[in-house]
């Protein structure tokens, strides 16, 4: 089957983009910053609005929104990805063989990314969620409050959440929700 990207400009996005293997190297200290340095000089060369977000070890989730006659979000995220992949620690984390640092390979990312058009407000508010949701779903905090690379608290100062939210009980989400 052969997947097409949306081709709708101007649109909002769901994105969720994957390390290679699932190495869990993305929220090292130096790996954070280089993520952050590499969103800003994208941002400046080619603008787009991050409506929602969140860094994992092996993931990242985010819902972006493109200006009007815009939709070249596969661009942004080659270059994003390209940028990190130059500054990264994988090589001293040892992700790279000897065989695939002669060749100047770096297996960082998963090739592809999935994507999904946002569709409505109810749709926008559930992926809101989900990506602010995503690191209790896998263990790493009991809390959204408590994962520091999120928009989480931008939108509690925002009045979207209380500070407290997601933390009192597990939020299931439908399965057309996410994707990783």
């Amino acid at each position: 089957m052969q997947y097409r990207r949306s081709n709708a400009k101007g649109a909002t996005f769901f994105f969720t983009v994957v390390t290679y293997g699932r190495e869990r190297t993305l929220c090292d200290n130096a790996n954070v910053q280089i993520i952050k340095d590499a969103f800003i000089h994208v941002k400046a060369r080619y603008p787009f609005v991050i409506d929602a977000f969140v860094l994992l070890p092996d993931h990242i989730h985010c819902v972006w929104t493109l200006s009007e006659n815009d939709n070249d979000f596969s661009k942004r995220w080659r270059l994003i990805k390209s940028y990190y992949t130059r500054r990264c620690s994988a090589a001293q984390a040892g992700l790279l063989t000897p065989s695939m640092a002669t060749k100047g390979e770096r297996p960082i990312w998963q090739r592809r990314f999935w994507e999904h058009t946002i569709v409505d407000g109810n749709d926008f508010r559930k992926h809101v969620e989900y990506i602010h949701y995503n690191p209790v779903k896998h263990g790493l905090v009991n809390s959204p409050k408590d994962w520091p690379y999120s928009s989480f608290h931008r939108h509690v100062r925002k009045g979207a959440y209380s500070f407290d939210w997601g933390a009192e009980r597990e939020i299931i989400f439908d399965e057309s929700i996410g994707r990783e």
